[in-house]
C-alpha cells in the first residue's frame, strides 16, 4: 500500500534515528554480559517487550517501510538487528506512555485516531480497487475526455504583480513612454518571477486563475494589458510574448497517469455510494 508507506515512513524512520542514538548511548555503560536467559518468543514473533510481542509481520512491514521497500533477507545481519533494536525501543516508549496516560492526551489521541483511520481508508482503497484494473476502452475513454478539454494553445507571458492599483496604473504609463518591461519587473514585482523580468515562461492558460488566463488570451503577441488585472494575488501588468499550438502528448506515454485517473474516479464514485447508504450529522 503505497499512501500507506508514504504517510509511515518518515514517522517511522525518525523514531528509529531516535531510538538506534539512544541504544548507542546506553551501548556505552553496558555491564558485564551474562548468560542470556531462556527463550520465551512466540512462535510468530520476533521479540517480546515486557511480555508484549513484536510479531514478525510488523517487524518485515516496519522493515520494509524505513527501507524503502527491502526485506528483511535484503539487509545484513547487523542491518535486521538495528532495526529490530529500534522496533524495541519504540515499544518501550509506547508502554511507558501507556503509563503516562498520554493515549487520554487529546492530541495524542486525536493523531491515533486520524492514523487509524487513514489506514484503514488506504487498506480498503486497495480491496475495492484490486480487481477493477481499467479496461482499455475505458483508457482510451478518459485519454480521448482529457484532450478534448485541454488547451489548443499555450502561452508565453511575462508580468509584474503589485499591491495596489495606482502604482499598476503608474508603471504602465511608463511602460507605454518606453520603459523596459524586465528592468519595471526586477525593481517593483512582488512576485518570484521577478528575478527573471517577471517571465513566466509557456503555460497553458487553464492552468492560471480566471482574471489572468482571460487576459492572456485577449492578448496578441507583444500586447501589454491597458489596465491593470486584479486577482487574489494583487494587480498584474501583462505582457504576452508569444503563442504555440499545444500537441497531446502521446496515449503511450501517459498511459499510467490515465489508469490512476480511472481509478481515482471509480474510488470517488465507491466513496459516494457509500455516503448515500450512511447516516451523517456534521456539526461544524
Amino acid at each position: 500500500m503505497q499512501h500507506i508507506h508514504s504517510t509511515l515512513r518518515s514517522r517511522l524512520c525518525a523514531a528509529a534515528v531516535l531510538v538506534l542514538s539512544l541504544s548507542s548511548l546506553a551501548a556505552c555503560a553496558k555491564k558485564p554480559e551474562t548468560a542470556p536467559a531462556a527463550s520465551t518468543t512466540p512462535a510468530n514473533a520476533v521479540a517480546t517487550v515486557n511480555g508484549t510481542p513484536i510479531s514478525r509481520d510488523a517487524y518485515e512491514f516496519y522493515v520494509k517501510t524505513v527501507t524503502g521497500g527491502k526485506e528483511p533477507a535484503q539487509l545484513t545481519a547487523d542491518q535486521r538487528g538495528q532495526l529490530l533494536d529500534a522496533m524495541i525501543g519504540m515499544e518501550l516508549m509506547a508502554q511507558q506512555a501507556d503509563k503516562d496516560g498520554l493515549q487520554k492526551d487529546p492530541q495524542t489521541s486525536a493523531a491515533i485516531a486520524v492514523d487509524n483511520m487513514h489506514i484503514l481508508a488506504d487498506a480498503e482503497s486497495q480491496h475495492y480497487l484490486k480487481d477493477k484494473e481499467p479496461t482499455d476502452q475505458e483508457l482510451q475513454a478518459e485519454y480521448s475526455g482529457a484532450v478534448a478539454k485541454m488547451d489548443k494553445v499555450e502561452y508565453h507571458a511575462r508580468h509584474i504583480l503589485v499591491a495596489n492599483k495606482d502604482l499598476a496604473v503608474a508603471l504602465i504609463k511608463r511602460l507605454k513612454a518606453g520603459a523596459k518591461f524586465s528592468q519595471l519587473a526586477r525593481q517593483n514585482s512582488i512576485d518570484a518571477s521577478k528575478t527573471n523580468g517577471g517571465d513566466l515562461g509557456w503555460f497553458q492558460a487553464s492552468r492560471m486563475v480566471k482574471p489572468f488566463a482571460d487576459a492572456v488570451r485577449s492578448l496578441k503577441p507583444g500586447e501589454i494589458t491597458p489596465q491593470p488585472v486584479q486577482t487574489q494575488f494583487g494587480w498584474h501588468i501583462i505582457q504576452l510574448i508569444a503563442t504555440r499550438p499545444v500537441t497531446p502528448p502521446p496515449f503511450d506515454e501517459v498511459k499510467q497517469q490515465v489508469a490512476n485517473r480511472v481509478l481515482q474516479k471509480k474510488l470517488q464514485a465507491y466513496v459516494q455510494q457509500l455516503e448515500k447508504t450512511a447516516t451523517i450529522q456534521k456539526s461544524l
